[in-house]
Formats: C-alpha cells, sequence, structure tokens
C-alpha cells in the first residue's frame, strides 16, 4: 500500500513539472509572437474584405460591376 502512494505521488509531481514547463514554453511562444507583430510596424491599409491592396480592389470591383450588367442584359433578355 506504501508502494503504491509513493508510485502516484512521484507521478503527480511529475505531471505538475510537465505542466508547469508547457506553460512556461507557451507564454513563452506567446511573448514571442507579440514581439514578431510589434516589430512588423503598420499593416498597409485593405481596401475591400478580401484583403487585396488598392490597385487590385479597383480592378476587382470594376470586374465585378462588368459580370454584373453581363447579368442583367441575359436576364432581360438582350444578347450582351
Amino acid at each position: 500500500m506504501s508502494e503504491q502512494i509513493i508510485i502516484a505521488a512521484a507521478a503527480l509531481v511529475a505531471i505538475g513539472i510537465v505542466a508547469l514547463a508547457a506553460l512556461h514554453a507557451w507564454q513563452g511562444w506567446l511573448a514571442l509572437k507579440t514581439h514578431e507583430l510589434d516589430r512588423s510596424g503598420p499593416r498597409p491599409t485593405r481596401e475591400i474584405e478580401g484583403g487585396a491592396q488598392m490597385g487590385a480592389a479597383r480592378i476587382e470591383i470594376a470586374d465585378l460591376k462588368e459580370r454584373i450588367r453581363k447579368l442583367e442584359a441575359i436576364a432581360s433578355g438582350v444578347d450582351p
């Protein structure tokens, strides 16, 4: 009975040590990622949800408008 208690206590202590080491590693990783985000500087502004830059967003919007025109023409029965 005494040996089982010693083994259980040792296992509990080992689990605690592993958990503390994992917690310390997690906090270090979060600190590293925070530091990387701080160093990267300001992010460029995004014009649309998809994340395209200003010029690409305008081209994408123009393409969408053209598609809408074609669909409206098809819906009204006029051949585009």
